[in-house]
């Protein structure tokens, strides 16, 4: 589908941050490659409904506490400091914005993170899952879930009533079979580079717009914002 007058014009984009707006797959991926620690396991099972977001935030965190004990916040900050904007990500902001569009960032990963791209890209509002610290800013055993990585449509329903917005005149952007659930009733979602074989086959099966490309401005042709 390209951007015509058959599409609803575009007054609000709804972003995932980790593998769309940033060159990385997962913000908690990250924190496993810089303690040397591998979730892989877990994450199958998170994805299959086998651990709530808070199990599965546990055994992150445990599993970095028994390679390191304390852990600082410092060093979570350090551990993302090699990450990188996605190609096109400045771009697509800027143009979306100087069109009046409401851009937000609904992420089931790291506030630490996720609040730096925000402040980076200037969107209008964002909302993450993130840590709790102990008063010596040390890392906690638990996280803080503020939403489920399948259950962001809920969220979506929130941004958009608090902002007087419309279903219809509303995209989501995601890279995984998780980000479906953005795609409320009367939005459109863009699946964007999906890594995974599982959300190449369930974006296939979703009968919605995949772009492949690792750029972000190749969503524009399927927005319509002017």
């Amino acid at each position: 589908m390209s951007a015509s007058n058959e599409i609803p014009k575009t007054t609000c984009v709804v972003f995932d941050c980790d593998g769309v707006l940033v060159d990385a797959v997962s913000s908690w991926r990250t924190l496993h490659d810089h303690f040397g620690t591998d979730n892989a396991v877990n994450l199958q099972r998170f994805i299959r409904g086998e651990f709530s977001d808070v199990e599965f935030m546990r055994s992150d965190i445990k599993m970095w506490k028994e390679k390191q004990d304390p852990i600082y916040r410092d060093e979570l900050f350090r551990a993302y400091s090699g990450v990188k904007l996605m190609e096109g990500t400045r771009e697509v902001v800027e143009q979306l914005q100087a069109n009046g569009v409401f851009v937000a960032i609904v992420s089931a990963g790291v506030d630490l993170f996720v609040a730096s791209i925000a402040s980076m890209l200037k969107v209008d509002d964002w909302i993450a899952n993130g840590f709790l610290f102990n008063d010596d800013d040390t890392l906690s055993d638990d996280g803080i879930c503020r939403l489920h990585a399948t259950g962001k449509g809920e969220i979506i329903h929130r941004l958009l009533e608090m902002n007087s917005l419309d279903a219809e005149n509303c995209v989501s952007v995601g890279d995984s079979e998780m980000d479906l659930s953005m795609h409320i009733e009367g939005s459109r979602f863009i699946g964007f580079n999906p890594t995974r074989e599982s959300s190449q086959k369930a974006f296939e099966a979703a009968d919605i717009d995949v772009v492949y490309a690792k750029d972000l401005r190749a969503i524009l042709p399927l927005l319509r914002i002017e």
